[in-house]
């Protein structure tokens, strides 16, 4: 028999905990050559909906154990199974269903080459990982418990996924967010009258934006419905424009489903995306000389279109940019709560919202 456990540590509300929960422990910041990152984040309430998180892939996955073992199965593969013995793998249950229906050993053959070949690629992309970290940032709408719980389901729906993709592939796909995007889509069979309603209010709806950074300085990402990221360039102590062609943006999670998706029917829909994401879908930013910052943030911080935010944020960076990134990443969240501070003084204590900042410099 378990013994018995609370799920929120003892001494702790339900608030507290969620919060101390969707954050990261600086301990579990990426190292890589050539690249800082530093981030942080402020609720408006004792908890908020904004989430951010290192993916850091050399701490929280064994990855030359992965590679072991897709190595293993790659050899394991290409053994044919001694009649009369208990498959040792879904490869053998396939082969298994191929000889019943008559396919010759050619086939058979091929067909396990093709697996074998598949294992390869896996551990080829685990490799990969070790030059590469991830940040996810969400965010809830609204603020406080409820927003905190749309954050972390689908924050853990995301580290579920993501197990998923390494035994897979080895690496993030785009099916990983279209299953993401599907579980925060309202279903026309929801178990509850939350999710039976056609209003907007009560959908949870969450923006994301998830990346991966190299060393090098290139930065490739998805985003549904986020702000975009900018781009402060050393060389010319500014933002710089992005083409926006290249920053391609879904609508925020659960709202859009791709119209050949089996299940679409399902759900209740915004609009009908023509397609499911693919790899061209991504947006992609470099980073191309020491000193450029790119910075990722939270509504609350900025809201992606207000031009004289933008700059006053701009000079905030500006007056830091030869500091460290956490210095950078402090300087901007106190300008922000600054700003919080004047909009509760003016009585717009509703205009106050979470927020999150990061920050990553090249070095």
């Amino acid at each position: 028999m378990l013994p018995e456990t609370s799920p929120v540590p003892s001494g702790l509300k339900i608030d507290e905990y969620l919060r101390r929960r969707l954050m990261p422990a600086e301990g579990t910041i990426p190292h890589l050559e050539g690249i800082e990152m530093y981030g942080d984040s402020m609720p408006a309430d004792t908890v908020g909906g904004d989430v951010f998180e290192y993916i850091n892939f050399q701490q929280r996955y064994d990855i030359e154990a992965r590679i072991a073992r897709a190595r293993q199965l790659a050899r394991e593969y290409l053994d044919p199974l001694p009649r009369g013995s208990t498959p040792r793998n879904q490869v053998d249950v396939h082969v298994a269903w191929l000889s019943s229906k008559g396919y010759s050993l050619s086939d058979i053959a091929g067909y396990r080459k093709g697996k074998s070949s598949e294992q390869l690629h896996i551990a080829e992309n685990l490799r990969s990982l070790y030059a590469t970290a991830g940040v996810l940032l969400v965010d809830a709408q609204g603020h406080g418990i409820i927003a905190a719980k749309i954050a972390s389901t689908v924050h853990d729906t995301f580290q579920a996924f993501m197990l998923s993709e390494l035994d897979s592939h080895g690496t993030t796909t785009t099916d990983l967010f279209e299953k993401l995007n599907l579980r925060l889509a309202e279903s026309v069979t929801a178990r509850n009258a939350l999710g039976r309603t056609l209003h907007g209010d009560a959908r949870e709806i969450a923006t994301l934006l998830y990346g991966e950074i190299h060393p090098g300085g290139n930065f490739r990402f998805v985003n549904f419905g986020h702000p975009p990221p900018l781009v402060f360039s050393d060389k010319y102590n500014r933002f710089m424009e992005i083409d926006k062609n290249r920053m391609v943006q879904f609508m925020a999670l659960g709202l859009e489903i791709p119209e050949n998706h089996p299940d679409r029917n399902k759900y209740i829909w915004v609009k009908l995306r023509k397609r499911q994401i693919e790899p061209s879908d991504l947006a992609e930013i470099t980073l191309m000389g020491k000193g450029d910052i790119l910075f990722l943030y939270t509504d609350g911080v900025y809201d992606g279109s207000n031009e004289r935010e933008r700059q006053k944020i701009e000079d905030v960076i500006r007056a830091h940019r030869l500091e460290p990134a956490k210095n950078v990443s402090n300087a901007v969240l106190e300008y922000a709560r600054a700003r919080d501070a004047c909009l509760r003084e003016q009585g717009l204590a509703d205009e106050v919202d979470d927020k999150t900042v990061l920050i990553i410099k090249r070095t």
